[in-house]
């Protein structure tokens, strides 16, 4: 096996995907960033491939030229949008919209690396779930996507176990991202309340989920597969209103 990793990192280019991709090239990496824009820095090992991940024409050609281009070891899927609506508000295109960028784009891009993946037996995938999946008020299409996750991830880690590839979740709590934001408004009263109810006290960080996930993409850590880390201050184990 090579000693150069190259990890695709969906939604690159801000957020945990940016902070990811800042901690994988400080480890060595290359990366190429899959996400509708690049990011707002450059780094000699940082290719950037735009596309839309709801788009599943778009993301099935960008799949398979970053993996006919780059020899792939690493996929970390972090892209994500949250669309939040009371169960009356709901509607099923919300549901197939994000069905295909936290499932369908996951599947794209994994089945596009696998060949490769497998005849280099050596693979980490991680998907990134969030601690929603649990249950959250406002989150139908959103948790059931993201505890889909969970499952997919299982069922990929029995498949893929024999050929070296291991496949992992991170499920981020409350982070301070601009996603949070845009759902919670800053320095708010909800804000304060819902870093309160966290049990550490605060919320999460970019670089604290980012960690996780460089954890479980090691090489070296390759008897850990199909499990769920929640990366969460707590919350999983507490309960905390967003």
């Amino acid at each position: 096996m090579s000693t150069t990793h190259t990890a695709i990192v969906t939604g690159g280019s801000a957020g945990i995907g940016a902070e990811i991709v800042r901690q994988m090239l400080d480890a060595g990496y290359e990366v190429v960033s899959m996400a509708r824009r690049a990011p707002d820095f450059s780094h000699a090992r940082l290719h950037n491939v735009q596309v839309d991940l709801l788009d599943a024409q778009a993301t099935q050609q960008a799949a398979a030229e970053a993996a006919q281009q780059f020899p792939i070891t690493h996929f970390v899927h972090n892209a994500g949008v949250i669309w939040p609506n009371l169960l009356p508000e709901v509607k099923l295109d919300e549901l197939q919209g994000l069905t295909q960028i936290h499932l369908g784009s996951a599947i794209q891009i994994t089945q596009a690396c696998l060949p490769r993946m497998q005849d280099g037996q050596f693979g980490r995938i991680v998907l990134m779930s969030s601690r929603g999946a649990l249950g959250l008020p406002t989150r139908t299409a959103y948790s059931a996507t993201k505890a889909g996750m969970v499952g997919m991830a299982r069922t990929w880690s029995l498949e893929l176990a024999a050929h070296g590839i291991t496949v992992n979740v991170v499920a981020p709590g409350p982070i301070a991202t601009d996603m949070f934001y845009d759902v919670v408004e800053a320095g708010s009263e909800r804000e304060t309340s819902i870093a309160k109810g966290i049990p550490v006290q605060r919320l999460g960080r970019a670089d604290d989920v980012a960690r996780a996930v460089m954890f479980f993409c090691d090489p070296a850590n390759s008897f850990i597969t199909g499990q769920t880390l929640y990366v969460c201050g707590g919350a999983s184990v507490s309960s905390v209103t967003i």
